[in-house]
């Protein structure tokens, strides 16, 4: 008897070992203390892409761990070296801020880590050209996001256009577009003036007084959401009687802000912000959409309410569309347990993806292709054509200019 009973919990262990074998985890590594909206949204998009075949796939069960790097680049790296010590690890999904990404990209390439960004939208991140491109999009991409928001601005009667930029390699990415767009728009480059994360009221005022001082009728801001509603409400405090248009980046979205800058002045400031063309904020949603919500609600019921009061709507749906486009690429491959290997070949699969994804953005057709110096947007999911601006109703809800 006591023989059979040693052999059943031997064999019951052996069972349970064999269970959490079966994980793959990805790591989100996102802004959870600063930008939480934006990450909420990510982590509930994949999340809900995920439930559709039950968090399974060849009997491996999906795990998305969260990773709060608080916008500092070195806790990313941090979180880098955890995903390669840990032997379950499949892929990084990226967050909000590009600076860890740029910042790190050789050393993510160089290791072989998989990431997928669903936001981050600075335009080196997916260029990486001394071997193996380990990092794929489906977000805003800047190198096309400069023209997009430039050409919107010239097109709404913006005569003398002035940057508002970030200090850190996104802003300065934008930089490199926007002045570009500038010069096509205006035979001139546009004035630019630099901020920096978490700046106070004295700062703001210091920034804001000139460009309300100086000549200029628009401002084309590339921030996130606590320095955006910073500086907009200064223009409001210093009670310029000036019709200063703004036309933003999507960074604001990804957290409070429409809820601290007042529709008043967001009417006032003509305020319009670049988005994906598409979210749940339509009038008549499709079907798709009322079914993949009505799935994210059941997984989030004290979250999500209505469909207009997720917040950082585009988060939710790239890393939903991401999820999808994962799904049918780990369905391509034999998954073998070694962890190393599932990572190398789910990486040629996204580049060699054949079956159409049918994604809330849109149906993806080979949304990836091999990387090359000649072939740069190929682990841009997105284009040009998928970027559109919105602006936020009374209800703070973002409309898509139609």
């Amino acid at each position: 008897m006591k023989i059979i009973l040693v052999i059943c919990l031997f064999l019951t262990s052996q069972l349970v070992t064999a269970s959490e074998d079966k994980v793959l985890k990805i790591y989100h590594d996102s802004d959870y203390s600063n930008h939480n909206a934006s990450a909420r949204a990510m982590f509930m998009g994949m999340s809900t892409a995920f439930d559709e075949v039950n968090n399974t796939v060849q009997g491996f069960q999906l795990e998305i761990v969260s990773k709060d790097h608080r916008g500092n680049s070195i806790r990313s790296k941090q979180t880098m070296q955890r995903f390669l010590d840990d032997p379950s690890a499949l892929f990084m999904m990226g967050g909000l801020h590009s600076p860890p990404y740029i910042k790190y990209r050789n050393y993510i390439n160089e290791n072989e880590i998989l990431l997928l960004v669903p936001w981050a939208a600075g335009g080196p991140i997916t260029r990486y050209a001394d071997g193996t491109n380990w990092v794929f999009r489906l977000s805003i991409d800047d190198t096309k996001a400069g023209d997009t928001i430039m050409d919107f601005a010239a097109s709404q009667d913006c005569k003398l256009p002035h940057l508002l930029l970030e200090d850190t390699p996104w802003g300065r990415s934008n930089y490199n577009t926007m002045s570009k767009a500038s010069l096509r728009n205006y035979n001139s480059e546009a004035e630019v003036t630099w901020f920096n994360w978490n700046i106070n009221d004295n700062a703001a005022r210091t920034i804001i007084r000139p460009i309300l001082e100086g000549n200029a009728d628009c401002l084309l801001f590339v921030g996130n959401a606590i320095e955006g509603k910073k500086l907009f409400n200064t223009i409001n405090d210093l009670k310029s009687d000036d019709q200063l248009k703004v036309f933003s980046h999507w960074g604001i979205t990804g957290g409070d802000f429409e809820t601290q800058v007042s529709h008043d002045l967001r009417q006032r400031l003509s305020l319009h912000v670049l988005q994906t063309c598409n979210n749940f904020n339509d009038t008549e949603l499709s079907e798709q959409y009322k079914s993949v919500f009505a799935r994210a609600q059941k997984l989030f019921p004290d979250t999500l309410t209505t469909p207009n009061k997720l917040q950082a709507q585009t988060g939710f749906i790239h890393a939903y569309d991401l999820g999808k486009i994962v799904i049918t690429a780990l369905n391509s491959i034999e998954l073998s347990g070694n962890v190393k290997q599932d990572r190398a070949n789910l990486r040629v699969a996204l580049e060699n993806l054949n079956q159409p994804v049918n994604g809330l953005l849109k149906t993806y057709n080979k949304p990836f292709s091999a990387w090359s110096k000649d072939n740069v947007d190929a682990h841009e999911a997105l284009g040009k054509e998928d970027f559109c601006l919105a602006y936020y109703d009374a209800d703070n809800r973002l409309l898509i200019n139609k």
